[in-house]
């Protein structure tokens, strides 16, 4: 039906030239009209037919007009930064080229794990860099975690359809330091490290729970190593990060990668001191114990020479113990009255 398709492009044609303002005056052109009037001439047996074709057009042509609407108010939206220091009307060459340092700050948990790592590289420490996606070997197979162990079944973790993982701890970093600083032991010297760094777990969020947190994984292998060493250094560390001489205590507990296992304990510091009892002074920070000489064997390290320790903490639970801060999601929840506070 030749009229209608010459009406098509007529009104194409109307249509991108209108003004944005004018655009949905196309739905009332004239053309239409008078494709409607001619509705009463048609042959009954294509009248139906060409009703059709006309409110056809009808329905391209509103889409027309929706569609440039739709795509000028994307063409408007701009993102704002509602943290900068000018207003969105403020013309791009009266903007600062970048911002003075008072606009902005280090997170807390950047900054406490600076400090973290600042006593443990005085006392003796590498820091290494944990990684975000890592492989099974790594996550449990080096960590003397067998397969099918149901050990296995304490850490639900993330896992990508490739197989790989999101760590649910940094002692994935624990076989490559191990393995990879041997030359170390072979000179008379300490493998000493930490891995401060971000961890992911499927855990139900609350005020003490979050799926993605921070962790310190510590480790020392040497001739000698034993208990009394690790208990020595984790209280040296806690007495300085809290500013004052803490008690510590262990309890017996289990871990597939240390034996013996620790559950690690400090005595409440006088900033969060309460009337306890002797059950609520004491305030569980983590797990650690003597590293097992099969992840020493992984490791290429022979366990009737050399014995080690590892440790293994939530930062934010530090942090918080720190600062009596009440809920772990202020961290990441980009609260600006809370991160002013730090």
């Amino acid at each position: 039906m030749k009229e209608i398709e010459q009406a098509r492009v007529q009104l194409r044609a109307r249509f991108d030239k209108l003004n944005d303002d004018d655009k949905r005056t196309i739905l009332r052109a004239p053309e239409l009209r008078d494709l409607f009037a001619m509705i009463g001439s048609i042959e009954p047996a294509s009248k139906a037919q060409f009703g059709q074709n006309i409110n056809k057009l009808k329905q391209d042509v509103a889409g027309w007009v929706d569609d440039y609407e739709s795509a000028a108010e994307s063409r408007q939206l701009k993102p704002i930064d509602i943290t900068a220091p000018w207003d969105i009307n403020t013309a791009s060459d009266k903007r600062p080229a970048s911002l003075p340092a008072a606009y902005g700050s280090q997170h807390p948990l950047t900054k406490e794990m600076q400090i973290i790592s600042d006593i443990y590289l005085r006392m003796g420490f590498e820091v290494h860099q944990s990684r975000e996606i890592d492989n099974e070997f790594n996550m449990f197979t080096s960590l003397n975690f067998p397969q099918d162990h149901p050990a296995r079944d304490d850490y639900d973790t993330f896992v990508t359809k490739d197989g790989y993982i999101a760590p649910a701890h940094t002692s994935t970093m624990q076989h490559r330091i191990i393995s990879g600083s041997r030359a170390k032991l072979e000179k008379g010297l300490p493998i000493a490290a930490i891995v401060p760094d971000r961890v992911f777990r499927n855990e139900d969020v609350d005020a003490t729970h979050e799926h993605t947190f921070y962790q310190i994984e510590g480790i020392y292998v040497d001739k000698g190593a034993n208990v009394g060493h690790l208990i020595a250094t984790l209280k040296t560390y806690m007495s300085e990060y809290y500013g004052q001489e803490l008690n510590v205590k262990i309890q017996p507990f289990y871990f597939p990668f240390t034996e013996p296992s620790f559950e690690f304990a400090i005595e409440r510091p006088a900033r969060l001191k309460k009337d306890d009892t002797e059950e609520q002074k004491w305030l569980e920070l983590g797990g650690c114990g003597m590293i097992h000489p099969n992840v020493l064997k992984q490791a290429g390290v022979d366990p009737s020479i050399y014995t080690g320790f590892a440790w293994g903490f939530g930062i934010e639970r530090m942090v918080m113990m720190k600062y009596s801060i009440e809920d772990i999601r202020h961290f990441m929840s980009g609260k600006l009255n809370f991160l002013r506070q730090f």
